[in-house]
């Protein structure tokens, strides 16, 4: 399997905007610049679709995990933060809350550890990954 997705960047770094669009189309000429990455501007850029990428990754290995601890979960609620300091992604945080009645805690942390470990995206990424997990019953 592989996936696919194009960026064209114009002009110079700071004066410059580019777009980026991934082959499934659900992505389709995305724009964004200098201030949207580095100055808050409104709008999108790489590190954000990075966190995107690492909670939904991580949501669906952790529902993998807990099917095989017998749990099937309600929901799984991933938000990652990726910072991004010196043009360096240094740490990608997860907040999860996983809504599962009856689940066992034991058997929980369990699964998020090894999920928190083998999620795709988690084994791609060089950087620092924390994990605050919350199981609601």
């Amino acid at each position: 399997m592989e996936r696919t997705a194009n960026a064209v960047w114009r002009k110079g770094l700071r004066d410059g905007s580019g777009n980026f669009s991934t082959s499934s189309g659900v992505l389709r000429d995305i724009s964004y610049t200098f201030a949207t990455r580095f100055e808050n501007a409104p709008g999108t850029n790489p590190e954000e679709l990075v966190a995107a990428a690492h909670a939904a990754c991580f949501s669906m290995a952790l529902s993998a995990q807990l099917g095989e601890q017998g749990i099937t979960p309600d929901s799984v609620e991933t938000t990652c933060t990726i910072t991004f300091e010196n043009l360096t992604l240094t740490r990608s945080k997860l907040d999860v809350v996983v809504h599962a009645p009856g689940a066992d805690q034991t058997k929980f942390e369990s699964a998020a550890s090894n999920a928190k470990s083998g999620c795709p995206i988690s084994k791609v990424l060089n950087l620092d990954i924390q994990m605050n997990a919350r199981l609601e019953r």
